[in-house]
């Protein structure tokens, strides 16, 4: 498989600070891959030494297969980055920033920027300081867009935004997709479940979970027992379940690698006939809450 990004023992140290720890990232191409976790997490630092803005303390970072470090000038005509804070010209209007832009990217399409423009309803005589956030982030992500990027990387893109205008953006995400690898930094995991077809959970500077939303939602569930009498916890239960706890006749947990089959051994080894178990689907907040509060406990 191709990859778009790739990281190995990435480092960044400011000072005695270490905001990102040995990382080792690969994304797909073509994929849609969201970088979550909280906020101090790492994921901006991330991205800074990928688009070649801060510089790596050890390890090496690849992108569309070269060093980060080489990502300049004529290199960068095929990757659309917006950043959360995305500086723009505030002098400039709208149609003026787009026109500075054209010949900056010969893959320019005069074409697909009308599209979007009409798409994100752009005016275009107003100055881009006179716009809200919204429409900000509007302007600079149709900027990320217009040429056909074979990358596009974006920072927290919907931090402030209201539902509406997250979902115009979205949407012009999405109409990329075919043509694109989309790289993408949020803490906001309900929007990203929504569209994301890969998922790295970064923590600390470090890469907890990297893999297909698909498969992580497959092998996490939340597991309820019904006892006819209270049940007893075991002093020790497989390494996989987390959270475990009872209340009268009831005992739940989080399965981080669940399988049917092997599952049900484990309740029948443990506890033997059980009234009732329902295995319940995770969304990606609950399970990303749930690793946190695992590693919380065991420290």
């Amino acid at each position: 498989m191709n990859t778009a990004i790739r990281t190995e023992n990435l480092t960044k140290r400011f000072g005695k600070l270490e905001a990102l720890h040995g990382l080792n990232l690969s994304v797909p191409e073509n994929a849609i891959y969201a970088l979550v976790g909280p906020n101090g997490a790492g994921k901006t630092t991330v991205i800074k030494v990928l688009m070649n803005i801060f510089k790596a303390t050890l390890g090496h970072a690849q992108v569309m297969g070269r060093s980060s470090t080489e990502l300049y000038g004529q290199r960068l005509a095929s990757i659309g980055y917006v950043s959360e804070n995305q500086e723009l010209p505030d002098w400039m209007r709208v149609e003026t920033f787009i026109a500075f832009l054209r010949p900056f990217y010969p893959t320019w399409d005069r074409g697909l920027e009308h599209q979007l423009i009409k798409q994100f309803d752009l005016p275009l005589n107003r100055k881009l300081g006179k716009l809200s956030r919204g429409m900000r982030m509007k302007a600079a992500l149709l900027s990320a867009l217009a040429f056909h990027p074979k990358l596009i990387v974006l920072d927290e893109p919907f931090t402030g935004l209201d539902p509406l205008v997250r979902d115009e953006l979205i949407q012009g995400l999405l109409e990329r997709a075919e043509e694109s690898t989309i790289f993408i930094s949020s803490h906001d995991l309900g929007e990203i479940e929504s569209f994301a077809s890969h998922v790295g959970y970064l923590e600390e500077g470090q890469l907890r979970i990297s893999e297909e939303l698909t498969a992580l939602s497959d092998h996490f569930r939340e597991v309820e027992l019904t006892f006819d009498s209270p049940p007893l916890i075991p002093d020790k239960v497989p390494d996989e379940w987390m959270h475990l706890s009872s209340s009268a006749m009831v005992l739940q947990f989080v399965d981080s690698h669940f399988d049917k089959d092997k599952t049900d051994a484990q309740i029948r080894n443990l506890f033997g006939d059980v009234r009732n178990a329902t295995f319940s689907p995770m969304s990606l907040r609950s399970i990303f809450l749930a690793m946190a509060r695992s590693r919380r406990e065991q420290r």
